[in-house]
Order: structure tokens, then C-alpha cells, then sequence
């Protein structure tokens, strides 16, 4: 994923980050991480749909990502299952990338702003990733592999409580592996393999708990900003999985983000191969 010949240098090191969310838009399109953004045009745009069940689990769930092709990067935003206009993908794929860091949708920017990051700050160790190798196997082996990969960045004792923000029963799993609590969280409500309630209100549960694991999808349905912003208030460490945003979150780290596990598109359950996700600060005490 290496930008263009004439891309220009991108920042690296401390100057590399940002502050907030808003920041981070702000100094893109000021081009201080690179070229500026209407000089860099959107190659093609696509929507990734996936519905899965698991051997052995109860449930399923389905998945729907909308991502942005920049020369040889690709960002993403996962929303939920039906939520986008037919026509988004025509009119995004030939657009220049700052019209779309300004578009009304906001999973269209978010997209274009982890795509344009992920262009200019690829993954890799002169961006401060470290990799971690997924295996090749069926989606359910990598899921736990990359559950494995995500509760490695929280530095937390057995017998602490996690609030996880956006659900997913392999990271459930691994947490309760390594003798972590957790409260389940999700705009959807509803319960977890295991049959205990989802609630879906993260911010009165941050008071109990001692650190929160999060999905990228905040940063598409509006929710991360606020809730970086509170768990800071608490004092709670806030460590992110992303497949959404992967570029994005990275930038944050220092600023409320504790941690990240970074996995840009192609996400684990497209390939059935090896894989590598990318994790930022944190500990990682575990075994890839």
C-alpha cells in the first residue's frame, strides 16, 4: 500500500498524531500529513456484504462495509445492513478525496479519510505498527487468532471488568480466557452467546468498569469522539479493534486512545489464507 510516486512526503513520529478526531480532518485537508486531498482522486468504490455462522455458536450476524480505493490503499467503514443509499457507490468512485471527506454521509467520510490515511501512512513499523500474524483456517479460527491479537493490548489483572463496545462473542471469549469481566455493549441491544444482556447505553456503564475495548464502527455511527472524550474523563483506558477506520484510529493513540488492533481491508473473514493485523502501543504479552 505505498502512496504514488508524486504523493509528496507524509509525516512520521509524534507529528503524525492528533489531538481529536476533528483535528485530525482539519489537518488533512490542511495537507499536513501529505498531499493535499483534491489533488488525490477516489479509484473505485465497492461495498463488502457478509452474513456468517459460526460451527458451534449459537447465532450469526451480518456484516456491510463500504470502502474507498486510493491508488493502492483502501479504507473502509462498516455500517449497518441496508443503511446505504443505492447510489453512493457511483457517486463516490472518480470523486476527489477532499469532496468526499466532506460528504453528507458520514460513513462516506470516514472511509475517504482512512483510505487517504492508509495512502499516506501505510502499516508498518516507520508508521509505530507492529504486526501480529492471523493463521489460515476457517473464520472462525481467525476470529479467536485476532481476538487474541486485540485482548493482548489491554494491561489489565485477572478479575477486572472490560466494557466492550460493539459486541463480538470471540473477543467475549478471549476476555473471559483471560480471566476478565466484561459488560457487553451494542446500539443493538439483545443478548451474547452466552445468553447475557447487551446494553446499550456504554456511557453509564464506563463507571464500572476498568478499561473499554471498542469497534471502529464509532467512528461511523458518530459515537467514538464522545466516547474517547468520557473515557478520558474516567480515566478508563480505551483500546480499539478496527477494521473500520484502521488508519484513522492509529492517529489517536496518545489522545485517549490507549491502544489499537488495526486490520484493513481485506478483513479476516474474506480470506481463508494468512493474515497480519497491525497493533499500536499497548502490551503485547501474548503469543501470536
Amino acid at each position: 500500500m505505498a502512496p504514488l510516486m508524486d504523493a509528496g512526503p507524509a509525516v512520521t513520529g509524534p507529528r503524525a498524531r492528533a489531538g481529536s478526531y476533528p483535528e485530525l480532518v482539519e489537518r488533512v485537508l490542511a495537507g499536513e500529513f501529505g498531499p493535499l486531498p483534491e489533488s488525490l482522486r477516489i479509484a473505485s468504490a465497492f461495498t463488502t456484504h457478509q452474513a456468517v455462522h459460526h460451527d458451534g455458536r449459537n447465532t450469526g450476524y451480518r456484516n456491510e462495509v463500504l470502502s474507498l480505493r486510493l491508488a493502492g490503499a483502501v479504507g473502509s467503514c462498516a455500517v449497518e445492513p441496508g443503511a446505504l443509499p443505492g447510489d453512493v457507490v457511483a457517486d463516490c468512485a472518480g470523486s476527489h478525496a477532499r469532496s468526499l471527506l466532506s460528504h453528507p454521509l458520514r460513513p462516506v467520510r470516514v472511509a475517504a479519510l482512512d483510505a487517504y490515511l492508509m495512502h499516506v501512512l501505510p502499516h508498518g513499523a516507520t508508521s509505530g505498527a507492529r504486526n501480529w500474524a492471523l493463521p489460515g483456517g476457517s473464520s472462525l479460527v481467525r476470529s479467536r487468532a485476532r481476538a487474541r491479537a486485540v485482548v493482548s493490548l489491554l494491561r489489565l489483572p485477572p478479575g477486572r471488568t472490560v466494557l466492550v463496545v460493539g459486541v463480538v462473542n470471540s473477543l467475549l471469549e478471549a476476555l473471559r480466557m483471560r480471566g476478565l469481566g466484561y459488560v457487553p455493549c451494542d446500539l443493538k441491544g439483545g443478548t451474547t452467546e452466552w445468553g447475557e444482556a447487551v446494553t446499550t447505553d456504554a456511557f453509564a456503564a464506563l463507571e464500572h468498569c476498568d478499561a473499554v475495548l471498542a469497534s471502529g464502527m464509532t467512528l461511523g455511527n458518530g459515537t467514538f469522539e464522545e466516547l474517547r472524550i468520557h473515557a478520558g474523563r474516567w480515566g478508563k483506558p480505551l483500546v480499539m479493534f478496527a477494521q473500520t477506520g484502521s488508519a484513522i484510529l492509529p492517529r489517536l493513540v496518545g489522545a485517549g486512545v490507549a491502544a489499537v488492533c488495526a486490520e484493513p481491508y481485506p478483513f479476516f473473514w474474506l480470506d481463508g489464507g494468512p493474515g497480519t493485523v497491525h497493533l499500536y502501543g499497548g502490551h503485547t504479552g501474548g503469543t501470536p
